[in-house]
């Protein structure tokens, strides 16, 4: 496995199973099949509704804790200082262990500042290891870096072939933060999986297009958390550090960069409001069932 620390000090491996989109029917299970086959760092959310499951995993796979890296986001509706605190507190109850390796804002919206101080706070209690921010362009990101007491360590954004990021990368190495990528593969959109030029690469090592990807990812330097739901396929992705790719095969890679999202951007304000509107609804099912238990 490969390390990079961040700028905290703190030591994160550079490959971990994401448990996005994984169901809580199947989300235990997931976790311990990813920890058998050698992962160690495993990244959920309080949006995912899943840290439940992610926590009888860690309480079941009898691995050490500090063997593992757990990471988990904060989700908009709980921004502001003390919802922020209290959230994060939740979760780590929820995911049964008394500190977390990271923790995210997983939006650039609402009340950042008020929510960036609780993370700080709980940073230098010792209940977070690490702290970041999610889904921030360059410009949010150097705000964040340039005015809170304490610089974000990691930006989990979207980074795939198609999707490069390269110009956001040189802000964030300028700036000492870890870019992760939410989605190494692009979820397979555009054809990814297909692509001629990965498949090429692919057979001069013998190694699947994915693994080639996620290979393209370590070389970079980024971050990489691919999901899958088979353990056949967390072992193809977790067989990636027997190979290196030449400076021709990334520079073919690059090639292939269409410079812009394959989901959405961020400053679409038809984006923000399906964002506000999903926090309302959220806030309106939450009090809603406050109501039916009080009843």
């Amino acid at each position: 496995m490969n390390y990079v620390t961040l700028s905290g000090g703190v030591k994160m491996p550079q490959l971990g199973y994401g448990v996005y989109q994984v169901t809580k029917d199947e989300c235990e299970r997931c976790v311990l099949d990813a920890i058998k086959v050698g992962y160690r760092s495993i990244d959920t959310a309080q949006s995912y509704f899943n840290e439940e499951e992610v926590g009888n995993a860690i309480a079941k796979c009898g691995v050490p804790r500090e063997e593992l890296f757990i990471t988990t986001k904060v989700w908009i509706e709980h921004y502001g200082y003390e919802e922020t605190r209290a959230s994060v507190l939740e979760s780590m109850k929820k995911l049964q262990v008394d500190y977390l390796d990271l923790c995210l804002l997983h939006q650039p919206f609402g009340d950042v500042y008020g929510a960036y101080r609780a993370l700080e706070d709980l940073y230098d209690e010792g209940k977070i290891q690490a702290i970041g921010i999610s889904n921030f362009y360059p410009d949010r990101m150097i705000d964040i870096a340039s005015f809170a007491r304490i610089k974000p360590m990691v930006n989990q954004i979207e980074v795939h072939p198609h999707h490069q990021q390269i110009e956001s990368k040189q802000w964030h190495d300028k700036y000492g933060v870890q870019v992760e990528a939410w989605a190494p593969f692009g979820e397979g959109r555009g054809g990814m999986f297909e692509l001629q030029e990965l498949k090429a690469i692919g057979e001069k090592y013998g190694k699947t297009v994915a693994q080639v990807i996620l290979r393209w990812h370590l070389q970079r330097g980024i971050v990489v958390i691919p999901k899958s739901t088979h353990i056949e396929r967390m072992e193809e992705n977790f067989h990636v550090f027997d190979f290196e790719l030449t400076e021709e095969d990334m520079n073919t890679i690059a090639a292939l960069d269409k410079k812009q999202s394959s989901f959405f951007s961020h400053t679409d304000p038809n984006m923000v409001e399906w964002f506000v509107k999903m926090v309302e609804q959220r806030k309106k099912n939450n009090d809603c069932t406050k109501e039916k238990k009080e009843w």
